[in-house]
């Protein structure tokens, strides 16, 4: 564990959650009131918005929130989320960054593993499991909590399967100190996931941040950044079955990712780890 805090006046800020969003402000919704239950405390928000959309804005504008909060906006020119981490990475308060997605609830201790199990040195990593879509309508309407969400998984398991879901294993929190907490330590990471990871500013500054020359989702927003870290030094820690999210159900609206592989291949043989187009331009 590390010592890095700053004082406001929500008191004091040891950890940055920033959300990456996208004009679904009723997914967001259900992401924040997830962050009124969590054990750990001492964390700013930062909502990345990759636009700027009067529904997001009237929606931030309309609600109080328990804890300080940035909206970061820029102008809606296609697909940037890579510029907007890097301007949310410049404008975080503290050295600890955790990234999420903006269709991913927390279980109620995320943000506690999140913070204890940092470390300068290591890449905190973990999953998401995929709801079906009656189980996230009722996480929606808030009438399935997250505090409730362990025992739910456990006893419907089979039916969220069998209804669209995926990766439920993902979505059982395990208590480290519990009978079956030995299962958190042998459950490894081999991927990175930009919904659920978290660095030291320094780990990503070493990396020149997230690489702006990606202009199309997947693949620039977490396994480029793997092998650029393992590049410098640094190795994937597991916060699987630890730091749990859920994934709400949506329609998959994946691109061709064949671009993206080649404009990594190419920058792996290269081994350019640091990349240009970056937090500084170089």
């Amino acid at each position: 564990m590390f010592n890095s805090s700053f004082m406001s006046n929500f008191g004091r800020i040891q950890a940055s959650l920033i959300i990456s969003v996208y004009k679904n402000t009723r997914f967001l919704e259900a992401v924040l009131r997830s962050l009124e239950h969590q054990t750990w405390k001492n964390f700013e928000v930062i909502i990345s918005e990759d636009g700027n959309s009067t529904e997001m804005r009237e929606f931030i504008a309309t609600r109080k929130f328990p804890f300080p909060l940035q909206h970061l906006t820029q102008e809606d020119l296609g697909w940037r989320k890579n510029k907007a981490l890097n301007r949310a990475i410049q404008s975080a308060k503290s050295d600890w960054l955790v990234f999420i997605d903006g269709d991913c609830v927390l279980h109620p201790r995320f943000m506690e593993f999140h913070w204890t199990l940092a470390d300068e040195k290591s890449i905190l990593a973990g999953k998401r499991i995929k709801l079906d879509s009656e189980t996230s309508d009722r996480v929606l309407s808030g009438e399935l909590s997250p505090e409730n969400m362990n025992s739910e998984i456990r006893k419907r398991a089979s039916f969220i399967k069998k209804n669209g879901g995926a990766f439920v294993e993902e979505g059982i929190f395990i208590d480290p100190k519990g009978f079956l907490g030995f299962l958190t330590r042998l459950r490894k990471m081999k991927h990175l996931k930009g919904c659920n990871m978290s660095f030291h500013r320094q780990a990503i500054e070493a990396i020149n941040g997230f690489d702006e020359d990606y202009t199309k989702p997947a693949v620039g927003e977490d396994a480029d950044l793997l092998w650029r870290f393992e590049g410098v030094g640094y190795r994937l820690k597991s916060v699987r079955n630890l730091a749990v999210q859920y994934h709400l159900y949506h329609k998959e609206s994946w691109t061709d990712q064949e671009e993206n592989l080649a404009l990594m291949r190419k920058n792996q043989e290269a081994h350019r780890f640091i990349c240009k187009n970056g937090l500084q331009k170089l």
